[in-house]
Formats: structure tokens, C-alpha cells, sequence
């Protein structure tokens, strides 16, 4: 991509309309600036900044991205316009239980997953193998499997499915981490039933979506232009939820660095 605003491609971007768009550019060149430019443009030619879904890789990057819409379009924007994929995750889970009655949800603090991890592995399953069971009690152990989880729920690996990878590849250090998994995931579900791991809820998000063609429905009504910005640092559990929420044709434009 180039710095000049009218070139060709930039204009492509600001007036796509329909179905995703992904622009390539190196580190530099400008691409967080164009998505602020259709963003800006976008609500300028009247859609409501409720409408658009400004998805960045981190906290910071998000209040950044905000930050500079509103400066584009001259005036405060109420609605938090960009944000993070966890962060708009979160707020439709809290949504949905508020709609249903039911309790809201909250994060579960690295602590009290730290405690429920050491819980468990202080009456260890036999299927931990022999040479790792002295290492079962140790901080070290404990840290790499709190690490461990997110990855497993990003992807959508569920316990039986990491045991099988575990006996396919003769592996039972995995069929282990499975079991150890699924536990956790039961002893959370018991003491905590509306508390979320903060690695889960884009997956739940995901699925909440899938599982309520309604909810999905208004969804994409609601979110008419959906801009990403560093697609190239999402995890799988976040391109699933760009597939869900633009599968009907919602305006999609995602940055990348193909080189990152």
C-alpha cells in the first residue's frame, strides 16, 4: 500500500460495502490510519457509531484507535467504538445473561485459577506419568499448564480431543493434561458456574452465537461495518468469531503485515 490518500487502493477501501476486504501492508505504511479514515468517512455519510465494531490487538492500541476517530470526526463517540475482541466477547456474554435473567458474567482472577490449579494437581490423577509426578506440586508445573489452557481453548481442542491426539501419537503426558483439562473445567463450572477463564470467552462467544440463530441475526444487523486492525496477531478463536459475525455478508476490512 502507498501513503497517498487518493490512490486507488485506498479508495477501494473507503468505499467497500459488502463481504470482507483484507489490505496487506508492511509495518508503517499507513494501514491503522486507513482503517481510522473508513471508519471516520463511514460515520460522516451517517452510520451510527454503534453499527461499527472496531476490533484492536490490545487495550491500549484499542483507547489509541478510538482516540483518533473521534479526533477525525470531531466529536466525542459515547459508544466504545474500538476495542478488543475479548472486550466485545464479554459485553455480548453479559448481554445475553442479563436478557435471560440469569447471573452476569465475570473474569476469573489469575489467583483464583493459580489456587484451583494447585487443588487439583494436590490429588493427582493416575494418569499422570510416573517420571512427572514429583514435579506435580511445583509452581513451575502449575504456571505452564495456567498457559497451557488458553492455547487448548483458543483452538477449540476439547479434552477427549487432545486425549486422542495423546494415544494416536503415544503421547500420555497429553492423555494426562487432558484429563487434568477437563477437571478443571468441571471444578470451575462448580464454584465459579458464571465466572469465565479470560482466554475463553471470544470461544464462548463463538459458540454462544452458533448455538442462538437469533441472537446471531440481530448480531449482524447491529454490527453493519466491522473493522480489524493487525488481523496477522488474532489466534483462532478470533478469526471463528470475524467468520460468524460477517458469514452474511457484513462489511468486513481486516489490516495485516504479511511479513509479521
Amino acid at each position: 500500500m502507498t501513503p497517498n490518500a487518493q490512490s486507488p487502493m485506498e479508495q477501494r477501501v473507503l468505499h467497500h460495502r459488502t463481504g470482507p476486504l483484507l489490505v496487506l501492508g508492511a509495518a508503517g505504511t499507513g494501514k491503522t490510519t486507513l482503517m481510522v479514515d473508513l471508519v471516520a468517512t463511514r460515520i460522516a455519510e451517517g452510520l451510527d457509531p454503534s453499527q461499527v465494531l472496531l476490533l484492536a490487538s490490545s487495550r491500549r492500541a484499542g483507547v489509541e484507535l478510538r482516540d483518533r476517530v473521534a479526533a477525525r470526526v470531531g466529536r466525542t463517540i459515547r459508544e466504545p467504538l474500538a476495542r478488543t475482541a475479548h472486550s466485545y466477547a464479554f459485553g455480548l456474554l453479559r448481554r445475553h445473561a442479563v436478557v435471560g435473567g440469569e447471573p452476569p458474567p465475570r473474569l476469573l482472577a489469575a489467583a483464583e485459577q493459580e489456587v484451583m490449579i494447585r487443588e487439583i494437581l494436590a490429588s493427582p490423577s493416575s494418569a499422570w506419568p510416573e517420571p512427572l509426578r514429583p514435579a506435580l506440586q511445583t509452581r513451575m508445573l502449575a504456571a505452564q499448564l495456567r498457559d497451557f489452557m488458553p492455547r487448548v481453548l483458543e483452538r477449540d481442542v476439547s479434552p477427549d480431543d487432545l486425549a486422542r491426539l495423546g494415544r494416536r501419537h503415544e503421547r500420555p503426558l497429553w492423555a494426562a493434561v487432558a484429563a487434568f483439562v477437563d477437571e478443571y473445567a468441571g471444578v470451575t463450572a462448580l464454584a465459579h458456574p458464571s465466572a469465565y477463564d479470560p482466554a475463553e470467552l471470544v470461544r464462548a462467544a463463538v459458540h454462544l452465537l452458533r448455538d442462538d440463530p437469533a441472537l446471531l441475526a440481530a448480531e449482524r444487523l447491529e454490527r453493519t461495518l466491522v473493522v480489524v486492525d493487525d488481523l496477522d496477531e488474532a489466534d483462532p478463536a478470533l478469526l471463528d468469531l470475524l467468520e460468524v459475525l460477517a458469514g452474511g455478508g457484513t462489511t468486513l476490512v481486516a489490516t495485516a503485515d504479511p511479513d509479521s
